[in-house]
């Protein structure tokens, strides 16, 4: 049933390691797990203690990145944070996943994590100092460890803190999004496969110049960065090249949404942030369990880019004092998990300020002065609210409508058409936006859509996104008054294309003035999204465009919360790319990251009501649908 050794290591005092225990998986391949536990004068204390687990593939004896807090910015290496929840009353268990570090096995990314972390679960719950009570915690892929385990329903779950991860369809969010291929596998690839590998390994992974092989899109077997790391290669171009949704999708570890039903009603905390990859996931995560009958639920949304919920500068762009989590949540990050573990391992009656909180807290951006800080970043602001439920309360549904003079607007006008060349070469480029793990090639962050010489294939330095001739800018007036957008947000398109294949992206920007700090104004990118058109009559059905064919495509750029202030203007971006974000179409209908070959696309947007609409007598205009926010949420105590 076990395997354990007696060694023990004493570390601090009252704490006791033991150090690489193989926990067998049911495949016979061993876990490395280091397991923490209450000490005295050297000697492992008997009794049955509730068990904090962490499930990592970036070494559970490392330094994690995002263990510290704004007034304490040193972080935490994992010994430490082990000896401080040891110090309460834990067990503290980190184990390496399945083919990283110490682990016996082959990694495959995401596919083991729910058989692997059921059978971790099980061993420690059979252990004579666990009281079969077990907590789950982690960031990004420790998230994602912990909702694929959560899957099959494992003994001794009581609760659990997710962490910006943890997929509910990795298919829509975090690998694909509508249809294309999110790039940060590549980076994540090819930054992870220099890791727990043989030297030689190592260093041809790390002679090979990413940048350049981004030119060299898609990549194929033996015809990659990576390809020195066969593991590695292998799983990335087996989900680049996997487009339809089907089986293959439908994985413990990458679809959550298919186990609701059986899914363990245990208290969790979900966390994420608005320039995150991970919005739509945390956020059906949330409401997808709720809708499910489980109680004990939290949801805090951030401003941060992906786990820096201690910093207030993103990108180019400052959310000022009140954006961290630390003494705006809580005291820290630390402290609420805290909070969290001692209220559902320990029966605390609670007490702190956190535990009072009603259960959503959202971070409304906007609202700053639009001028440079002292550091010389765009002043953009924001408060945090309250409410008991997302979406939000006392919110309605806006519509606006793409117009043929470029205007965003109440109403729709006449019929009408813009068409532009799409052409794979000459990509637009990303410039900011909710990205993770893109690193040397891209970095998200709220931006100026302006060229410049720091975004990954930018040519025209100093030229605005919106100069571009494959770039439909639709803007609103001057807003006369504050307008609050929180929630879904959907862009529905009425277009043609004379290829195969083609993509279709949208992106909300709030645009600033012209001001003495910025004499062009600002146009801060908001969210963004895309739609491969082969997709056009479901995600299962992949079929080629025909010709002259008119249809409809509907985006989902990630919900959102944001102040738009009183004298701005909202503006909507169409294209057809966004690139190193996504995978670029080559504009045919070859299976998916295969094509050698590419073409230019000539891609049309229909305005006001097209031509098929009204031979069915109804108006289908390409709009934008917004979730706006009244006055009713409660603002934040410590807003």
């Amino acid at each position: 049933m076990t395997e354990t050794t007696d060694h023990f290591e004493t570390i601090a005092d009252g704490v006791v390691l033991q150090r690489n225990v193989m926990v067998p998986a049911r495949d016979g391949i061993r876990l490395a797990t280091d397991i923490y536990r209450p000490a005295r004068n050297g000697v492992a204390l008997t009794g049955a203690f509730p068990v904090i687990l962490e499930r990592t593939p970036y070494d559970k004896a490392g330094t994690p990145r995002t263990e510290f807090s704004r007034h304490d910015p040193t972080p935490m290496t994992r010994a430490g944070l082990a000896i401080y929840f040891v110090r309460r009353g834990y067990v503290v268990i980190w184990q390496d996943c399945r083919g990283r570090f110490a682990s016996e096995g082959h990694f495959t990314k995401y596919l083991s994590e729910g058989e692997d972390g059921y059978d971790a679960m099980e061993w420690i719950a059979a252990q004579s100092w666990c009281n079969g009570r077990i907590g789950t915690m982690g960031l990004s892929y420790a998230a994602h460890t912990q909702m694929a385990m959560a899957c099959l329903n494992p003994p001794g779950l009581a609760c659990m803190v997710v962490d910006s991860g943890g997929f509910s369809n990795a298919y829509s969010c975090g690998i694909r999004q509508g249809g294309a291929f999110e790039l940060k596998q590549a980076t994540w690839a090819y930054n992870r496969a220099s890791e727990g590998v043989a030297p030689e390994i190592a260093a041809a992974v790390k002679a090979e110049s990413l940048h350049d092989w981004f030119t060299r899109m898609p990549w194929s077997r033996n015809r990659s960065p990576i390809r020195w790391n066969g593991e590695y290669e292998d799983y990335l171009l087996e989900q680049w090249q996997h487009g339809t949704f089907d089986d293959f999708w439908k994985k413990v570890g990458l679809y959550a949404e298919g186990y609701r039903e059986t899914f363990p009603k245990i208290p969790i905390a979900f966390m994420s942030s608005w320039l995150d990859v991970y919005v739509p996931s945390t956020l059906d995560n949330y409401t997808g369990l709720k809708a499910q009958g489980a109680s004990s639920l939290a949801l805090v949304m951030g401003p941060w880019t992906h786990g820096n919920r201690s910093q207030t500068v993103f990108g180019d762009v400052d959310f000022g004092p009140r954006a961290t989590f630390d003494e705006n949540v809580a005291p820290s990050w630390l402290a609420y998990r805290t909070s969290w573990f001692d209220r559902w391992l320990k029966d605390s009656a609670g007490g702190n300020e956190e535990d009072n909180a009603r259960p959503v807290q959202v971070f409304i951006m906007g609202g700053g002065t639009g001028g440079k800080t002292e550091e010389g970043h765009l002043d953009h602001g924001g408060h945090w609210i309250e409410a008991d439920e997302w979406p939000l309360p006392e919110t309605s549904e806006r519509v606006l409508y793409l117009n043929a003079d470029m205007s965003l607007a109440p109403a729709a006008g006449a019929q009408s058409a813009i068409t532009y060349d799409f052409d794979p070469s000459d990509p637009v480029p990303t410039i900011g936006g909710a990205l993770t793990s893109g690193e040397p090639i891209f970095s998200g962050g709220g931006f100026d859509q302006v060229e410049a010489s720091d975004f990954y294939g930018c040519k025209k330095p100093g030229l605005p996104l919106s100069a571009r001739l494959d770039v439909l800018s639709f803007e609103t007036e001057t807003l006369t008054e504050d307008l609050t957008v929180a929630g879904p947000i959907e862009v529905s398109l009425w277009v043609s294309s004379d290829a195969a294949d083609t993509d279709f992206t949208a992106k909300l920007i709030d645009v600033y003035p012209p001001s003495r700090d910025y004499p062009r104004g600002y146009a801060l990118n908001i969210t963004d999204g895309i739609f491969r058109c082969r997709y056009r009559n479901g995600f299962e059905n992949p079929q080629p465009i025909a010709k002259e064919e008119m249809f409809r495509v509907s985006i989902t750029p990630f919900a959102t919360a944001n102040l738009f202030r009183k004298g701005h203007r909202l503006r909507l971006d169409i294209s057809s790319s966004n690139f190193p974000k996504f995978d670029v179409n080559p504009n045919v209908f070859a299976p998916e990251g295969t094509s050698r070959s590419r073409r230019v696309a000539r891609n049309t947007v229909f305005l006001g009501t097209p031509p098929v609409a009204e031979q069915h007598g109804e108006q289908r205009p390409s709009l934008l649908k917004l979730t706006v926010i009244g006055g009713k949420a409660k603002p934040s105590a410590t807003a």
